[in-house]
């Protein structure tokens, strides 16, 4: 029986030439929280997360749910304003631009006043910040998030990551990572994706879950006994 409290995913087997990439799998997001999907790069997280791009989201009642994109590089239009970066699906989909919204969620991440500014004026975390906005701007049950923290330096990942658990809140997230310790910090469930052709397997031990089940996100980084945790986590992760 399906539960209620999760989105349910079917994973198709994929396969590049003649590779099989991933075998035919579920994977189930649990609603409002944060899951984030790690391995070793290559092993087809990105591959699995655009996989999901393509097919039709059913909940345990069988209705529709709606999803937005967020991937590690900005994708930001060089040539469009901060603000019409942020309003760029309402555009594509032939709606007239909400700007007053789009103005709300700037002010959530902090760049109301550089609405007017274009990408090349805006250092590398705010650009990140933009496409936040944008992937807000859409309000989508679920969010995917293709590693969109990892060319940031660690001041900025940090503070982005605030941004977005705050941001984000009340919101289904898959987060693609291949950092360990961002894990830790922003997860409430974990799926290791391993092998050859490659499954996801949820993360039971019992003293990762302590973790995720009584310590809320984001995680404290100076919290020494979780990255004592993540450190054996991380020693056991790939055998």
């Amino acid at each position: 029986m399906e539960r209620m409290d999760y989105y349910q995913f079917q994973i198709e087997d994929f396969f590049y030439e003649s590779s099989h990439v991933l075998k035919k799998q579920t994977l189930l997001l649990k609603k409002q929280d944060w899951t984030c999907l790690i391995g070793q790069s290559g092993v087809g997280k990105t591959t699995l997360l655009k996989s999901l791009l393509g097919l039709k989201k059913q909940n345990a009642s069988h209705s529709t749910a709606s999803f937005s994109y967020m991937a590690q590089t900005d994708l930001l239009l060089p040539w469009a304003k901060v603000i019409e970066n942020v309003t760029l699906g309402e555009r594509l989909r032939g709606q007239t631009r909400n700007y007053a919204k789009a103005l709300e969620i700037l002010t959530k991440v902090g760049l109301e006043k550089f609405a007017n500014f274009y990408p090349d004026q805006l250092s590398m975390g705010m650009r990140q910040r933009v496409a936040l906005a944008r992937t807000l701007m859409e309000d989508r049950e679920i969010v995917l998030m293709d590693e969109p923290f990892a060319a940031l330096d660690a001041k900025t990942r940090c503070e982005l990551q605030n941004y977005a658990i705050t941001a984000l809140k009340g919101k289904t997230v898959l987060l693609v990572t291949h950092d360990i310790s961002e894990v830790i910090r922003l997860s409430n469930q974990i799926y290791i994706l391993k092998g050859f052709p490659a499954t996801a397997t949820l993360v039971t031990e019992p003293h990762i879950q302590t973790i995720l089940k009584e310590v809320s996100i984001p995680r404290a980084m100076h919290d020494l006994h979780l990255w004592q945790e993540a450190s054996v986590f991380l020693s056991s992760l790939y055998s």
